[in-house]
């Protein structure tokens, strides 16, 4: 399928892949994996034929097709939901023209024997799997299962996708994606919009629907669930592992204390010959064994150990300030939005020291009831917290509440109290922010780095009730191992909303389901709740097969009874009007930006601009710019889906 030969890319003097090469098979089901910035996303940049590499070749035959999905891409809102997914079949008509003009020529041919006859049917027999796949002239099926099946209800197909935030706009590309069948399906943190129900989906539908996928995701589970290959990318090098995930880790730690060790005997080495050539350097007597020695340290190829895994750091909380045994008490609790109910009658008490987890679709409710936890909206019914309960709490926009002007080291200093002090830059490290990276002044941070040092300011206050909102978004595998392990340590209550189920994974010990404009509060961790899920679906599709009919009347009355009042919904239109427009504005300053990036980017890539120091500096600007226009476009996508969400 794709042939990468003595692959090499250099940047800015840097080299990123050093002369890799390994071949993507039929049927090939890749995790791409590597720390931060070792080049996962440029792979998948190359194989889409978005970037050129400095040297090497990647070859891929005429007849295959890519799909890509990246992190960030610009969308469209001229169109209904299923008229965006519909752009998906704009060839199926002619793939079946195509093999109806291949037929006619092969009853035409008569040299059956022939190479080029077989490779005439090779064609003729994948353009029909192709075919049938994308649903054959049944594709409006298959279109409305895709949707379905990442989140949409049937009362969204003919919605414009106006309405709808980022989020859900990249679902909608993603199911444009898997309508198009490629051979091979390239995913770039597929995960990171979709809920636990749309992640389980896509697991199965990667399983058993498609064709080569590689995919870059900081959901272990996720990829555990879809890979059975893992392609891990260190120093400029490749390691293949024909195994999936959790099988890697295992064979990957071996691998690891191998090359330790190598790495300690040759430094022992070195460090013998160094000492010996200082010794007798100005001794005549032993002239000849010094130019021995040197000609051998200059011969010696150099073992590379990747620092960031030297050593498994590790996070304590400061002890808890004592609460009363009932941080959060609520007794029917309820929340509308106009005429727009999202929860009504929620009635549940987390005790002391409990990990709960907020599980359900977007849409459903949990950031809305973190916020009345939290006291900062209005709400029907009883909340209460307990004695001396103190919040510490995450959500995306709190790295927009940091002091710019400081130091990522002076910003964790700043909170970080008795002991914990004399090991900042361990936990900073832990967290990607090692070495001159803790001496960078906030202003200069990307919108992940910024989030991931929220993180960090967060898990040092000395408070007893934590609320995460999806805290492992920009964090990557080794991150997330380190905050999951003090959260186990960490003697306070912890409520975390979250779609991440390995995460998850043994940390919390209740489950609150939000659905159906209800909260359902389930006994034992992740996995038991989907356990029992699954069965709840069983039970609840034999149930909505005998209600079809009922249901097609049941949703245009619930949708009437949802919607707001006239003039709520006039003063509700006029804010998203206003919110597009700002939206519309970032995004045609990042498409500047790109452009002046790529174009900076083809400056330095030649000699001449190698050499000029006043092109590095343009270009960070370039970059930092970038990143904070990238997090402005973020906030007011997120601020116009909580206001299409109250137009629902």
């Amino acid at each position: 399928m794709i042939s990468v030969e003595g692959l090499t890319v250099e940047f800015g003097g840097f080299t990123l892949f050093d002369d890799i090469s390994f071949v993507v098979n039929k049927k090939d089901r890749i995790a791409l994996v590597g720390k931060n910035g070792a080049g996962k996303s440029t792979m998948l940049k190359i194989f889409a034929g978005l970037q050129s590499p400095t040297a090497g070749n990647v070859s891929i035959p005429k007849d295959i097709t890519i799909g890509y999905l990246p992190q960030q891409m610009q969308l469209t809102d001229s169109r209904t939901v299923r008229e965006e997914a519909e752009l998906a079949f704009a060839h199926i008509h002619e793939t079946e023209k195509e093999i109806e003009r291949l037929n006619i020529e092969l009853g035409e041919r008569t040299d059956y024997e022939s190479e080029a006859y077989q490779k005439l049917i090779d064609r003729v027999t994948h353009l029909s799997e192709h075919f049938q796949m994308m649903g054959g002239n049944n594709y409006h099926a298959e279109l409305e299962r895709t949707l379905m099946g990442l989140g949409f209800l049937r009362t969204d197909f003919d919605r414009p996708t106006s309405e709808f935030s980022g989020g859900w706009r990249m679902r909608i590309e993603l199911a444009k994606l898997l309508l198009r069948r490629p051979d091979v399906l390239l995913l770039d943190e597929p995960t990171n919009h979709l809920d636990i129900e749309s992640i389980q989906w896509l697991e199965n539908f990667i399983a058993t629907r498609a064709n080569a996928v590689i995919l870059v995701s900081h959901d272990r589970a996720f990829i555990d669930n879809t890979t059975i290959r893992t392609l891990e990318i260190e120093l400029g090098s490749i390691y293949d592992y024909k195994v999936k995930y959790s099988d890697y880790v295992i064979l990957r730690k071996e691998r690891r204390d191998q090359q330790l060790r190598a790495f300690e005997n040759q430094q022992k080495k070195l460090a013998d010959t160094e000492a010996f050539i200082e010794r007798f350097r100005y001794k005549a007597t032993k002239s000849v064994q010094v130019q021995s020695r040197i000609k051998q340290l200059e011969k010696i190829e150099r073992i590379e150990v990747d620092e960031v895994d030297t050593a498994m750091l590790s996070l304590k909380f400061p002890p808890a300030p004592r609460s009363g045994s009932y941080p959060v008490i609520m007794e029917n609790v309820a929340k509308r939005y106009g005429d727009h109910l999202i929860f009504q009658n929620v009635t549940f008490t987390i005790n002391r020291g409990d990990k709960v987890a907020f599980v359900g679709k977007n849409g459903e409710g949990k950031s809305t009831l973190v916020k009345c936890i939290m006291d900062e909206i209005d709400y029907e019914g009883k909340l209460q917290l307990g004695h001396n309960v103190k919040i510490g709490y995450f959500a995306q926009n709190q790295a927009q509440l940091l002091d710019e002007n400081l130091t990522v080291f002076d910003t964790v200093d700043y909170v970080a109290q008795g002991d914990i002090r004399t090991k900042i830059r361990d936990i900073l490290g832990a967290f990607m922010f090692g070495g001159e990276a803790s001496d960078k002044k906030v202003k200069v941070l990307s919108g992940g780095e910024k989030t991931r040092l929220a993180m960090i300011r967060l898990l040092l206050e000395p408070v007893n009730l934590l609320i995460l909102d999806e805290p492992t978004n920009h964090l990557d595998m080794r991150s997330k191992d380190v905050l999951k392990d003090a959260l186990k340590e960490f003697d306070g209550t912890v409520i975390l909303v979250s779609h991440d189920r390995e995460f998850l994974d043994g940390l919390v010990d209740k489950v609150y389901e939000f659905g159906n404009q209800k909260v359902v509060e389930h006994l034992g961790g992740i996995y038991d709740f989907l356990e029992r899920k699954k069965m709840d679906s069983l039970r609840e599709l034999e149930r909505s097969n005998s209600l079809t009919s009922q249901s097609a009347e049941n949703q245009d009355t619930q949708l009437t009874q949802n919607k707001l009042s006239y003039e709520a919904r006039k003063e509700l239109n006029r804010a998203v009007k206003k919110l597009e427009k700002a939206i519309s504005d970032a995004e045609e300053r990042i498409s500047v930006l790109e452009n002046s990036i790529a174009e900076t980017e083809a400056k330095l890539a030649t000699q001449e601009g190698a050499s000029d120091a006043s092109l590095y500096t343009h270009y960070s600007e370039l970059k930092t710019e970038l990143s904070e226009i990238m997090d402005k476009w973020t906030e007011l996508t997120i601020e116009k889906e909580g206001l299409t969400m109250e137009n629902v």
